[in-house]
């Protein structure tokens, strides 16, 4: 074996070294740089929170979901009426029934009273027209029941609480505002706050939910697949 020979074996291997050592530098680059990539790129689709408070949204059956969001007296009785027209037309024009129609309308700010029971107006009227702003004009006198739960004889209105309750229409009634209302009736009465909050409590129209804020509800209404539109 030739001393010439020997050397060139010799360099080819310290090559040959030097290249798996390079390589493997190289790949622990590459895979660096992947980890780093990976860790760059963006997060899993956003999907929204949810809080066992607001599970009854997903508990109303129903494959369309609708919600009304309601401020003012006229809101709520545009609403009523657009609702019912929601019902009629899904089953004349679909042949959907009630059953299939998931609907919440949302009670808050100044509409907040027509959730409240016919014993609540008898005994808190004043107050909750002052409130709402509503009112006879032509007797100036607070009605003493809730106005949109059953319309009147002769009415034009084509929806009531009462009606849409049949349906399963459900609502959404804001806390924040009734507690506002509750100070405001317990001022004038002389009775305390927390005794009246929770007498309106216990007397909403049926088929409602205290929320901790309507406008909350409207949010999670349309998280949990409700599509949205404002009464007014």
């Amino acid at each position: 074996m030739s001393g010439k020979w020997l050397q060139s074996l010799m360099a080819r291997r310290s090559f040959l070294v030097q290249l798996g050592t390079g390589a493997g530098v190289l790949g622990a680059t590459d895979i660096s740089s992947l980890s780093a990539a990976a860790e760059a790129a963006p997060d899993a689709p956003w999907r929204p929170a949810r809080d066992p408070q607001d599970d009854w949204f997903d508990k109303i059956p129903g494959q369309h979901r609708f919600v009304f969001d309601t401020t003012t007296p006229d809101g709520m009785a545009l609403t009523l009426r657009f609702a019912n027209n929601y019902f009629t037309a899904n089953e004349n024009a679909y042949g959907v029934k009630d059953r299939d129609l998931a609907v919440v309308i949302v009670a808050r700010h100044k509409s907040t009273s027509f959730a409240y029971s016919d014993a609540i107006w008898a005994k808190y009227g004043k107050e909750l027209s002052e409130q709402a702003g509503l009112g006879d004009p032509k007797t100036n006198v607070p009605p003493k029941i809730n106005v949109y739960a059953s319309p009147p004889e002769g009415s034009e209105q084509s929806g009531s609480l009462d009606a849409l309750i049949k349906k399963g229409v459900h609502f959404a009634v804001c806390q924040m505002a009734t507690r506002a209302i509750a100070g405001r009736i317990a001022k004038a009465t002389g009775a305390q706050t927390d005794a009246i909050f929770n007498e309106i409590g216990a007397n909403l129209i049926s088929n409602s939910h205290f929320v901790p804020a309507g406008i909350v509800a409207v949010n999670r209404a349309q998280e949990r697949g409700y599509s949205f539109v404002f009464g007014g």
